[in-house]
């Protein structure tokens, strides 16, 4: 079992930077990937960001391409979301989750946290 926990959402004004951690625990073994997920209010949940665990290679959407930067700390298990020039349509609760590559969907989840951008 794995257990994710995000944390640094907050309320920033527009054109400002947020950094969102995941702190993992458990067995996660190995060959996997991790994802940032967002998620607004009557709005389809979006995959953000992805870096796979091992080779650190990275995938972005295209709607925070040049924005967002996701980033690991393997030795701590912690992944970062680095979130620069916020617009207000990043408002959202941002969660983590891990997918391993045998499996087609993301196993586990974090529980959320909550990024608001002021205009």
């Amino acid at each position: 079992q794995v257990q994710l926990v995000e944390s640094g959402g907050g309320v920033v004004q527009a054109g400002g930077s947020l950094r969102l951690s995941c702190a993992a625990s458990g067995r996660t073994g190995a060959n996997y990937l991790m994802g940032w997920f967002r998620q607004a209010p009557g709005k389809e949940r979006e995959l953000v960001a992805v870096i796979t665990w091992s080779g650190g290679g990275t995938n972005y959407a295209d709607s925070v391409k040049g924005r967002f930067t996701v980033s690991r700390d393997i030795p701590n298990n912690t992944l970062y979301l680095q979130m620069d020039s916020l617009k207000p349509e990043d408002t959202a609760v941002y969660y983590c989750a891990v997918r391993y590559y045998s499996e087609a969907e993301y196993r586990y989840w974090g529980q959320g946290t909550q990024v608001t951008v002021s205009s």
